[in-house]
């Protein structure tokens, strides 16, 4: 995202760009990864046991349903942890800046002075803090635990996306199966269609996170192709 500079006139204007990751992408992401990667290494590895293609369909419909609820209710218990270990951790430090100001005042002068302040700098803004509790307790939720205060429903929300990113992921192997073609042929449309998908997800990703689209995307690619090569290779050798 921009963040525009001030004008100053005269001045050539400077906009600096930086990406902030959201939760919700990033959830996105977890989903999206594991239901192209899953199911098609599934329907891939059923599909070199030489089943029948309803089998594939079936495996791959409840596999599906089964790791889009493990994911979303994974990410729903992982989001409430860190909402409560949040809250705990507020709780404490509201508790110790009644109970032991001197030493919070003295951790509030240490994590400034690393920026450089000095001790009679640093002294003004705690003297300035200490009369703003709040601010206070915020400052060190952040600056010195490294902690930001979670969305309010991000543990249902965090469950949802990740759980229909996983659907969504997961239809795009299984698709080809619904076709009323050969189990060979489908097995070659859900590569192709994987790929690209894999290909196109891990250059978007690349986009948004910042990493090198087109590195992202042969990653991505490498990942889904080499999981689902191994689950072919393993049933054909067993079959």
């Amino acid at each position: 995202m921009s963040t525009p500079a001030p004008v100053v006139p005269g001045q050539a204007q400077h906009a600096e760009s930086h990406f902030t990751g959201s939760a919700r992408l990033r959830d996105l992401v977890i989903g999206m990864s594991d239901g192209l990667t899953v199911p098609f290494a599934l329907a891939a590895g059923l599909s070199g046991a030489a089943v029948a293609t309803r089998v594939v369909v079936t495996a791959g419909l409840a596999e599906i349903a089964a790791g889009s609820i493990a994911m979303g209710l994974g990410g729903y218990l992982a989001a409430r942890s860190d909402a409560e270990h949040y809250a705990s951790e507020l709780e404490r430090e509201e508790r110790e800046i009644v109970e032991r100001p001197a030493d919070e005042r003295r951790e509030v002068a240490e994590i400034l002075q690393q920026y450089g302040m000095s001790e009679q700098e640093s002294a003004v803004l705690v003297e300035a803090m200490a009369q703003r509790p709040a601010a206070w307790r915020d400052f060190m939720m952040r600056f010195e635990l490294g902690l930001e205060a979670p969305e309010p429903g991000r543990a249902l929300a965090s469950a949802v996306t990740i759980a229909g990113a996983y659907i969504a992921g997961g239809m795009i192997p299984l698709g080809p199966y619904f076709a009323p073609v050969a189990l060979a042929t489908a097995l070659k449309v859900s590569v192709a269609v994987t790929g690209a998908a894999l290909l196109a997800f891990g250059y978007i990703k690349g986009r948004f996170t910042g990493a090198p689209p087109v590195r992202s995307a042969i990653q991505t690619a490498l990942i889904g192709g080499l999981a689902a090569t191994a689950a072919f290779a393993l049933a054909r050798l067993i079959s």
